[in-house]
Parts: structure tokens; sequence; C-alpha cells
């Protein structure tokens, strides 16, 4: 992670090494937040950089693999940003990361592989028409109570029943 950072996003993009630094600094902020909500704006000022090289940081770490970013349904708007892989939360992480993090990151990273996920206006994400809700074994159906095709995704549970299905069943997607 470390050589792509600081060597290969600068080098292929045209950037001082500099750069490397802010991109590991963007990284860990990532991480620590619970999921990501980019605020460009906030961003430049912690990484006391340019609000205009913020986008183009996130698509350089993102073509690297690092990260996913969530649109919405228009794919005009980022709203929330993802550690590719739940592995790099326990690595970038400060302490033990939030739970819910890497639920909703396992959760993306499963189906964006063969799905065009995005942030659903009610829950955490849409997906053909689906809406999904991700969360732990005592989550509820409150948020999608008035949704058609609405299911919750619940960590710690065997068996699916009703509009629930155990998050374990997604990594037999990839």
């Amino acid at each position: 992670m470390n050589q792509t950072l600081e060597i290969d996003i600068p080098q292929f993009a045209g950037m001082n090494v500099a750069v490397g630094r802010k991109l590991k600094q963007l990284m860990a902020v990532i991480a620590k937040s619970v999921p990501f909500k980019p605020n460009f704006t906030a961003i430049a000022a912690v990484l006391e950089t340019s609000r205009n090289n913020i986008a183009d940081y996130f698509l350089h770490i993102e073509d690297a693999g690092l990260i996913r970013q969530l649109r919405n349904e228009s794919w005009e708007k980022v709203d929330k940003v993802y550690l590719d892989n739940c592995n790099l939360l326990y690595n970038l992480a400060d302490a033990v990361p939030d739970i819910g993090n890497v639920r909703e990151t396992l959760f993306f990273n499963q189906l964006r592989t063969k799905y065009e996920v995005c942030v659903s206006p009610v829950s955490d994400f849409q997906i053909d028409g689906m809406t999904l809700e991700v969360g732990g074994k005592s989550k509820n159906k409150k948020q999608i109570k008035d949704v058609k095709n609405g299911y919750v995704v619940k960590d710690n549970i065997e068996f699916g029943y009703d509009n629930i299905i155990p998050l374990w069943h997604f990594g037999f997607l990839y």
C-alpha cells in the first residue's frame, strides 16, 4: 500500500513525491470514519492542499484499488467512500475499527464486482431496485418498513428469514 501511495500514484499521475504523504493521510481519514462522507473543503484543510486536488486524489486511489466511491443513482455525486477491503480497516485504524463500517465495507466489496451498487435515499445501499440495510444481529426493519423490495442484511445470524439475509451469504458472490 505504501508503495502504491508514495511512489506509483504520484509517478503515474505526474505529481510530486510529497503528494504521497497526503494520500496516506487521506487513507487514514477514510479508515477512521464510519463510513466516510466526503467534504472536500474539510479534507483539503486537513491535508493542507487545494480543494480542487481532492477529487483527483480520490480517483487515483480508487483506480489503484484501495478505495471505492459509493455514488447516487445518477452517478454524479459521491455520497460515501469505503476502503476497498475491510482488512485495510484493521491495518489503517488506530484502534479496532467500527464494526458497522466493517460490515458495510464487506458488503459493498462483495457486491460491487457483479452489480452496480449505489446509495439508497432511505438505507445503506440500492442494487437493481432493491434497498438493503446492513447491520448487526439486533438490526430491525424500521428503516425499510415502507420500502418495496427492502431487505435487512444481518451479521451474526446463521439463517435468513422473511426479508432478512445473513451477511455471510454475500461472501459467495465474489
